[in-house]
């Protein structure tokens, strides 16, 4: 996914058609920026790959679940990939189908497993036999059958940040490789249950095909093995995880990488199951930016500090992931440049949004934070009691509200003290 949506013009960076400066002057700062036109971009490269294709693609909400966003992917007609009962009332509440929804997770409850199957989604993505317990049992309690897939486990390292890497042995995810055969059979048996297919999820910011063509063919090896049981696939589920270009990296290409992954599915002899797509990162992250105002340069006897009003609390990947994210000055001006640290007001040392930049701003300046489109907004928090950013959709030339700035009182609204 190209920047092509956040451009500056005559010095000023823009969101589409609009400047980011009014953007700021207007919503205030903290902010987030999503553009339209990269997110529909962004989907068109997926599901153009997958025409005339048995593929399908369901956008991982935990990436970024505005109800705008969503809502955006639910009029091109995508499904959705939830792991929460949270994820599957705001996919609904945004126009998404339950029918066209996976629900994934290794920790579902019984009451989110009771919703879903009301609601109808199209297959739970099972993680362990205590699981396909549960849901055999609230299947039952329903007078209803659940579809099922097993997330399998390949143990195939992604080379990405162990963080984020979820396919190997050691990770908490999925049934182990080894266990998979016996698990489908235990499944097959529950009554409560229908097995349809099978799931691979082996990771996030994956910047290379081969990973992914490694575990897919242990997932077909291990698919051939289980339909000599008796028991059969229909759909194989590859995941998500593609990355997306945050400094110098180069992921394949959306297109290039559906049509290998499908082409090596069909070269395997297995073209006619339906293959389910799962991106996240690589539909939003480079579709929203987070703007920030400098509030003071701070100059150290060893660093010089860039002190912004966006904080850790509004962006936790470079605190939790060392993640890198370009920051750049919203309006380029001539002044001397200086290396900086930009930090937050947060009370914790590791309050840091980019190290060592070299910028040329004052303060009152705005600073555009990018690919801040995916695990943004959807992992800030309240520390420091500090209301979570507004969040703006641009489209055109026009720029929509689509989460209103949080205000001190509503944060602790659902509070009481001891009575008297």
């Amino acid at each position: 996914m190209t920047r092509s949506a956040f451009d500056y013009v005559d010095g000023v960076l823009h969101a589409e058609g609009v400047s980011a400066v009014s953007l700021a002057e207007q919503f205030g700062t903290p902010l987030y920026v999503y553009s339209r036109a990269a997110l529909t971009a962004a989907w068109n490269a997926y599901a153009g790959a997958c025409a005339g294709r048995r593929a399908s693609v369901h956008v991982a909400v935990k990436a970024n679940s505005n109800l705008a966003v969503l809502n955006v992917f639910a009029r091109l007609g995508a499904g959705f990939d939830i792991v929460s009962g949270g994820e599957l009332a705001r996919v609904l509440a945004a126009g998404g189908k339950a029918e066209n929804t996976v629900f994934s997770g290794v920790g579902k409850q019984a009451g989110e497993m009771r919703d879903a199957l009301a609601a109808g989604v199209k297959c739970f993505n099972v993680e362990s036999i205590p699981e396909l317990d549960r849901l055999n049992a609230v299947a039952g309690e329903m007078g209803k059958k659940a579809p099922v897939s097993l997330r399998v486990n390949p143990d195939v390292d992604a080379k990405t940040h162990p963080y984020i890497s979820t396919g190997l042995k050691s990770n908490k995810f999925g049934v182990a490789f080894e266990d998979a055969r016996a698990t489908y059979q235990a499944a097959a048996a529950m009554a409560h249950l229908k097995v349809v297919g099978i799931d691979c999820h082996i990771g996030s910011q994956i910047t290379e095909v081969a990973p992914y063509l490694d575990a897919i063919d242990k997932v077909l090896e291990l698919v051939e093995q289980i339909e000599q049981d008796g028991i059969t696939i229909r759909h194989i589920d590859v995941g998500g995880g593609l990355g997306i270009t945050y400094d110098d990296e180069t992921p394949p290409e959306i297109g290039e990488f559906v049509r290998t992954v499908l082409d090596r599915i069909e070269v395997r002899g297995h073209g006619h199951r339906e293959v389910y797509f799962e991106p996240g990162r690589s539909l939003v992250g480079n579709a929203g930016v987070l703007l920030t105002q400098v509030e003071f340069l701070k100059p150290g006897a060893e660093k010089n500090f860039a002190i912004v009003d966006a904080a850790m609390t509004d962006l936790a990947r470079p605190a939790m992931y060392d993640a890198y994210h370009a920051i750049e000055p919203v309006v380029k001006r001539d002044v001397p440049a200086h290396v900086y640290d930009v930090v937050g007001p947060v009370c914790e040392s590791g309050d840091w949004l980019g190290r060592e930049r070299l910028l040329a701003v004052e303060p009152g300046d705005l600073l555009a934070i990018r690919s801040a489109g995916a695990y943004g907004f959807v992992m800030s928090s309240n520390y420091n009691t500090r209301g979570r950013a507004a969040e703006v959709m641009v489209d055109g030339t026009q720029a929509h509200v689509v989460r209103a700035r949080e205000e001190a009182q509503q944060l602790f609204a659902g509070e009481t003290i001891l009575p008297a």
